[in-house]
């Protein structure tokens, strides 16, 4: 509360500036390929990383969960469930819950947790951001592009 007459108080800084040699990891929410493995086997599959939630799947199994981001660190949970038969899962277990941490940076996520259901059994995931190519502006055809004498004769009947 200010006096009136006298000065208010200086404001708080907002947020502490980093040192020119310093960067901060910039984490992107996005679409990821995710690669996976346990001591069982590995897999591949698709992660969606939007405002703190995570959906995805692979060939048998989706994923949802939640992730927290703090600096370069990621925690994460995640639950898997099947949606169509074939295959085990690298756990063995369709049903469960993953319990992960790891670094990530502006494209590139890794992570390692064990499953509550299977909790002896090391999991390791590396995530790649997929980012869409440049579109290349359209070229429009020009008359120099056409070349009838390249195309097929026709056969004499």
């Amino acid at each position: 509360m200010s006096v009136p007459g006298k000065n208010p108080p200086a404001a708080a800084p907002v947020a502490k500036l980093l040192p020119s040699n310093e960067t901060k990891p910039m984490f992107r929410e996005g679409t990821y390929a995710a690669w996976f493995k346990t001591q069982a086997g590995e897999g591949t599959g698709i992660a969606h990383l939007d405002a703190g939630g995570i959906s995805g799947g692979d060939s048998i199994l989706t994923y949802s969960g939640c992730y927290e981001i703090e600096g370069d660190r990621i925690t994460a949970v995640v639950r898997t469930k099947r949606h169509t038969t074939g295959h085990p899962s690298i756990f063995g277990i369709d049903e469960m819950t993953l319990r992960l941490a790891g670094k990530c940076g502006e494209t590139l996520i890794t992570l390692t947790g064990h499953a509550d259901e299977a909790p002896e059994m090391l999991f390791e995931a590396t995530l790649m951001l997929s980012q869409p190519e440049e579109r290349r502006p359209r070229r429009e055809p020009s008359p120099d592009d056409y070349h009838p004498e390249r195309l097929p004769t026709p056969l004499p009947r």
